[in-house]
């Protein structure tokens, strides 16, 4: 299971060896200052949309990068927990979307810099 860590200055999204492997890219880290907004995503599998290059097993798993026509969305969440969506400006991805066990507090976080 991927970790997601807040610092002053970054947002840190560490995979483990098999999920880099299914992601198809290594660990992540985006600015502070590139987080445009955030949102509590209740049911996250179902708000995934577009080309996915990754991994994706039905109402299980979804990992990987998400293309639209214009976004792409890194993801990274599960069946049955929170996500929350992180919105960026001026990075390679639009939005993350990350299952965390307390999405609110992560919103609270990132709107409290």
């Amino acid at each position: 299971m991927s970790t997601v860590t807040i610092t002053p200055d970054a947002i840190e999204v560490r995979l483990s060896p098999l999920e880099k492997v299914g992601a198809l890219r290594a660990d992540l880290r985006v600015p502070r200052s590139a987080v445009r907004s955030a949102e509590v995503v209740d049911d996250a599998l179902r708000a995934v949309r577009g080309l996915r290059t990754g991994l994706g097993v039905p109402r299980f798993r979804k990992l990987g990068t998400w293309h639209t026509w214009r976004s792409m969305e890194f993801v990274d969440v599960r069946s049955g927990q929170p996500a929350v969506r992180i919105h960026l400006e001026g990075r390679g991805y639009d939005s993350l979307l990350l299952g965390v066990d307390d999405p609110g507090a992560v919103v609270a976080a990132l709107e409290g810099s």
